[in-house]
């Protein structure tokens, strides 16, 4: 099968066959993401990228890099567009400019990996292909996951996240060397198809041992242990369309709505509502409704966390979760561009308000709370900042489970809301803790630490899900290091690369050495 597939991308001179081969591979990658999570596409699509790559030029490598990432992107994350067409304002036109505008974007961080990686290495060697080729990979996805306040969705890893490895190294390595996985496997896909002799399937077959052996140590190791016992969780789906959500005339039946679905409190300890459930400023629901709400919990000895709008001292607008009865609030800090601010307002004014939320912008926040649950932390992560592998990291090691608050009604029926729960589940196999996802319209979701989801409600209705956690605590080698391992292991190779850089024999795949 490798090598059929393979030879689809041989290059040929005057041939179309790389460039449709390497972007239909692209198109087809997202595939092993959710909501269908064909994991195991996930290497051959990137076997052909590389195996039209590792011959070609930097020039012409960019080029096919940038086809693969059109099509990855382009299919990817395209469900952006529901945002900005049903609720930016600024129509199909400006929704597909601005979408298609991101994905050419996007699609130069493949381009500029690959290019990287045939600058250093112009062989079509080992080197070539089992070290440039990744390293420079993994370089550019790292860099995604920051640059211009960062993007990384969807980076390679999340793909394995229901593939039998992803519970045994994501603890160890993250996201970032569950995509190492991936671009190692492509190796050696390309490496049996293109190879000759005994050395292709000697050195496949270690590499698949190696692996293996890993994936039995990583599940047999358990870096966390139980906190306590058990609690009782309800999580909150208020199902509010968007459009709907911030009209004035419908705050009364949001407040109705959200107290109804939360009785009886006794039946939780945490009840959890999702990211801005209170459609107006904290400090502006109804007194008797927060004194109703507060008495009830403080007899009932159960935490309510709500999503709601906070105002600072200097006036300035927060997005935060707030544990009703107490003073502990966490607020957002990882903010939206374009959703939740517009950068450069100052110069851009409301011109860009068609792209996203035309509501006024938020200011992010600036600690890191935890908030406080009976005996218990728990790491808050709103909507799009459980994205950020690290960031959770650094917050959830304090933790005990975290919760994830969001709002994903901006994205309608697509694939946008799955891809986000596959996500958070990364983020609990990462961190060894569960992690609650409580939405407006789904996918709402308690998961446990080895990232499978334990409950779930269905999508478009108001429910309530009820289902138990249990606190950890502990760190995992990815809580206490974080991607540091991976990212000095990925800058010795390109140092080497850059080093060595047309030195030495190059180990052929073919019988003449291709350099261009």
């Amino acid at each position: 099968m490798a090598k059929a597939l393979l030879h689809l991308g041989r290059p040929r001179p005057g041939s179309f066959a790389p460039w449709l081969s390497t972007t239909a591979a692209g198109a087809v990658l997202p595939l092993a993401f959710a909501p269908w999570s064909w994991w195991w596409l996930a290497p051959f699509c990137v076997a052909v990228l590389f195996h039209n790559a590792w011959t070609a030029s930097p020039g012409r490598a960019f080029a096919l890099g940038y086809l693969f990432g059109l099509g990855l992107f382009g299919v990817g994350v395209s469900w952006i567009h529901v945002s900005m067409t049903q609720y930016g304002g600024g129509g199909p036109v400006t929704s597909f400019i601005a979408t298609g505008g991101l994905i050419a974007l996007l699609a130069l961080f493949p381009a500029l990996a690959l290019c990287l990686a045939r600058g250093l290495r112009p062989q079509a060697d080992a080197w070539a292909l089992w070290a440039s080729l990744p390293a420079a990979w993994l370089a550019l996805e790292w860099l995604r996951t920051w640059l211009f306040t960062g993007f990384p969705w969807p980076l390679l890893g999340y793909s394995q996240a229901d593939a039998p490895l992803a519970a045994a190294l994501a603890p160890v390595t993250g996201v970032l060397g569950l995509g190492a996985v991936v671009t190692l496997l492509a190796a050696a896909l390309v490496w049996c198809a293109a190879g000759r002799g005994w050395r292709r399937w000697a050195v496949t077959a270690v590499a698949v041992a190696a692996l293996g052996a890993t994936t039995h140590v990583g599940l047999a190791r358990d870096w966390i242990r139980p906190a306590g016992p058990p609690l009782e969780v309800a999580l909150v789906q208020g199902n509010f369309d968007q459009a709907e959500k911030w009209r004035p005339e419908n705050r009364s039946k949001t407040l109705a709505r959200y107290a109804a679905l939360s009785e009886p409190l006794e039946q939780a300890d945490l009840i959890v509502w999702p990211e801005t459930a209170m459609p107006l400023l904290y400090a502006n629901l109804p007194a008797a409704y927060l004194d109703k709400l507060t008495r009830r919990l403080d007899a009932a000895e159960a935490t309510l966390i709500l999503g709601a709008p906070t105002r600072g001292e200097s006036g300035r607008i927060f997005n935060s979760a707030v544990a009703v009865g107490t003073s502990a609030a966490y607020a957002k800090r990882h903010l939206v561009p374009f959703g939740e601010y517009v950068p450069l307002r100052g110069l851009f004014g409301d011109l860009l308000d068609v792209l996203g939320a035309p509501e006024s912008d938020f200011t992010p926040g600036e600690q890191a709370t935890l908030l406080p649950v009976a005996k218990y932390r728990a790491a808050i992560a709103i909507c799009y900042e459980i994205i950020f592998a690290s960031e959770v990291a650094r917050l959830a090691a304090d933790s005990n489970f975290i919760v994830n608050m969001s709002n994903d009604a901006w994205f309608g029926d697509s694939i946008g809301p799955w891809q986000h729960l596959q996500i958070a589940r990364m983020r609990a196999m990462e961190t060894q803790r569960y992690v609650l996802r409580a939405t407006n319209t789904g996918v709402t979701a308690v998961i446990d630490d080895r990232g499978r989801v334990r409950a779930q409600a269905p999508q478009f209705e108001a429910v309530k899900l009820v289902s138990n956690l249990v606190p950890r605590t502990g760190l995992t080698p990815y809580l206490r290091w974080r991607d540091a391992p991976l990212l000095i292991t990925i800058i010795v190779l390109l140092l080497f690369l850059a080093i060595r850089r047309g030195a030495g024999r190059p180990l052929h795949f073919t019988k003449k050495a291709v350099k261009r």
